[in-house]
């Protein structure tokens, strides 16, 4: 089966606006909109002190999809750079009663499970039935960035020693929790590997596909997905698709937006005229 992926640019109208036809496109989402089940959006943020992040406007968007749910919350887990109360605040002002922060770390009742051959913690909240939302940046980063996002599902703020076994211990997490349901590069700005040197996009790639999602991100910036182990192990255990020929773009084309980063790119490369001495 084809995978549908909406790639959709914003510059000129809001993103409320676009995010809204990139979801027609896709043929909606009235499955996950509803009264029966929460939300969780888990958000991807390293560090509350940088900017690599989904931005406001886009988790705001994201916010207005889902009119019906009866609790949106937006979710983080602790790290060594801090707590994900603390990262969280970076989206504070679209706290309300219905939509809160989640710190995960602080589930009062994680489950401990063996992932990857590894004991690990895993909240109980993302184990019951909801709607899980997973948000991330546009980036050339090996491991990813939609299902690198998983990896903060695990309740263990020193996680770097999982690092040898990510594409296993990361399938693992997606089949545990029982998938992502709607997924969303953020592509206000594409980052340069992990998330540095950020250059103007004004684009999102969005579906219900996490694996096609990320593996359309990696081909804009410039990877193969064939070679990335973490897709390569999605796709292995059947969990979505990570074959280009297999994924039927809908929206902006792909060549389209890659041509509008290289135009990007050489803008912002382009050295500044100095002040003239005086």
């Amino acid at each position: 089966m084809t995978s549908k992926v909406a790639i959709i640019e914003f510059d000129g109208i809001t993103i409320r606006e676009s995010l809204k036809q990139a979801i027609d496109l896709i043929g909606g989402i009235t499955d996950l909109n509803t009264a029966k089940k929460p939300v969780i959006i888990k958000v991807g943020v390293f560090s509350h002190k940088a900017k690599n992040h989904a931005s406001v406007n886009v988790v705001d968007s994201i916010i207005n999809l889902f009119d019906k749910a009866p609790k949106i919350h937006l979710a983080e887990s602790d790290n060594y750079k801090g707590t994900g109360s603390e990262r969280l605040q970076l989206w504070k002002e679209l706290f309300t009663e219905r939509v809160t922060p989640l710190n995960l770390s602080e589930d009062p009742e994680p489950k401990a499970m063996k992932l990857a051959e590894e004991e690990v913690n895993l909240p109980s909240v993302l184990l019951k039935p909801r709607v899980l939302v997973d948000t991330h940046i546009l980036r050339s980063f090996e491991s990813g960035s939609i299902l690198k996002n998983l990896f903060g599902c695990i309740l263990d703020s020193k996680r770097a020693k999982y690092h040898k076994i990510l594409p296993t211990l990361l399938a693992d997490v997606y089949e545990a929790i029982g998938g992502i349901d709607f997924a969303i590069l953020d592509g206000t700005h594409f980052w340069h590997g992990a998330g540095n040197d950020p250059v103007k996009l004004d684009t999102l790639i969005l579906g219900k596909d996490a694996v096609a999602i990320e593996t359309v991100g990696a081909a804009l910036a410039g990877l193969n997905p064939q070679k990335m182990p973490v897709i390569q192990e999605f796709v292995k255990r059947g969990l979505g698709e990570g074959d280009m020929n297999n994924i039927e773009i809908i929206g902006t084309s792909l060549e389209s937006i890659k041509n509008k980063l290289q135009s990007a790119a050489k803008v912002h490369k382009k050295p500044r005229n100095k002040a003239p001495k005086t």
